[in-house]
């Protein structure tokens, strides 16, 4: 079996990968020509656990490579990103886009499977899109859209272990895109239609932050308070029926920061308190910067002198180098902006340079600095010694 898979990123390149080396032949598909060749190379071009050996031995066997164009093939898997306009309205041109890139390569039999996050009714309006331009393939091609459910730093795991939803645009559709899937996934595939499969990965994601919404909140009450947070979240989670999570510094990523305005958008009226979560989720980010600005201009009264300050992570999550969206990033962002005498370190160890801030080694930075401020909790920094010289500012639960 030939597969096509459209984007090569996070996701769609992990998922191309594990194709490859579950006995079917794979053509990726992306339109940056540097990542096309970077792959063809062997070069993994994400940080990802287990997936460089992966990468060198299907390109080395001839059942992956890289190209700018799609070929045909059996079945085709859209996986670009759907990312937001300046109004919050969520763009789908991607998934337009590489629909049009597939048309004249589709014929009878074939699978297209949509695995990019979409608004509702995304499917009906790309199979739509299909049949006015190639009416003959009505009713001859399996449509379904199948969410990803992935963590990056754990993604081949969850590939092949999660349980997966296919939402066929017929009922055939979908059994013959659930027989592809159990080619490479453990876990139990479900059955669902176009629009049920579209809203329940909207609706996993904008569960997940208006939980952590919840925990952001309770970090700010807990701070006025002048209660440990963490120590009370573990004491109210020995409660049977209470599972509050883990505060940050915000929430980043190009899911759970992104999708649920793909519900606030379509669903204003309704969707009052997922909106009001996406609210306090993105003011966290900016209550932290404002507590370091604060410990800046306490250490210049206290000592007379302006601090050096090392920003401990850049990444929107622990042990990864995925930047997207991350409220690390903006805070580190914020502060080098509007701090002029002060030295600020910016740490990220699963990087190796970035294009506007100068990385500096974390063990330096740790030794150099008066103010330490942990904004993601990558494993390196766990690893530090405690120094009660220093002042420490925990927004992700090092200590």
């Amino acid at each position: 079996m030939k597969v096509c898979v459209i984007g090569l990123g996070y996701v769609g390149l992990p998922t191309a990968i594990l194709l490859a080396t579950n006995g079917m032949k794979v053509v990726g598909v992306d339109i940056n020509s540097a990542i096309v060749e970077e792959t063809n190379n062997s070069n993994l071009h994400i940080t990802e656990p287990g997936f460089d050996n992966l990468l060198k031995q299907a390109i080395a066997s001839g059942s992956f490579r890289a190209v700018e164009t799609p070929e045909e093939a059996d079945a085709f898997l859209v996986v670009v990103p759907t990312p937001l306009m300046t109004d919050k309205t969520p763009d789908i041109s991607n998934v337009e886009a590489a629909t049009m890139s597939v048309l004249p390569h589709l014929k009878e039999g074939n699978l297209f499977i949509i695995e990019s996050t979409c608004p509702v009714g995304t499917t009906e309006k790309i199979a739509g899109l299909i049949y006015a331009r190639r009416p003959e393939l009505k009713g001859k091609i399996h449509m379904a859209y199948c969410p990803e459910r992935v963590l990056p730093g754990n993604i081949i795991h969850e590939l092949i272990n999660n349980d997966r939803i296919v939402g066929g645009i017929d009922k055939e559709s979908t059994e013959r895109v659930k027989d592809f899937y159990s080619r490479f996934v453990k876990g139990q595939l479900h059955d669902a239609d176009t629009r049920m499969a579209e809203m329940c990965k909207l609706t996993e994601n904008a569960s997940r932050d208006v939980q952590i919404a919840f925990a952001n909140e309770l970090s700010l009450i807990c701070d006025k308070a002048g209660i440990d947070v963490r120590a009370l979240i573990r004491l109210a989670n020995k409660h049977p029926r209470v599972n509050i999570l883990q505060p940050g510094c915000g929430v980043g990523g190009h899911c759970i920061a992104v999708d649920p305005y793909f519900l606030t958008i379509d669903f204003a009226n309704e969707a009052r308190m997922i909106a009001q979560a996406r609210e306090a989720n993105n003011y966290k980010q900016m209550w932290c910067a404002e507590k370091i600005k604060n410990a800046m201009l306490q250490f210049k009264t206290d000592r007379h002198r302006y601090p050096t300050v090392a920003m401990m992570g850049l990444a929107y999550k622990p042990d990864i180098d995925d930047l997207r969206n991350s409220p690390a990033m903006k805070i580190v962002s914020d502060i080098l902006r509007t701090t002029s005498n002060s030295k600020i370190l910016v740490v990220e160890p699963n990087l190796r340079d970035h294009r506007l801030f100068k990385l500096e080694d974390y063990k330096d930075a740790y030794q150099a600095a008066d103010i330490i401020v942990y904004l993601v909790g990558h494993k390196e920094f766990r690893s530090l010694p405690k120094c009660d010289s220093k002042i420490v500012i925990d927004f992700c639960g090092i200590n």
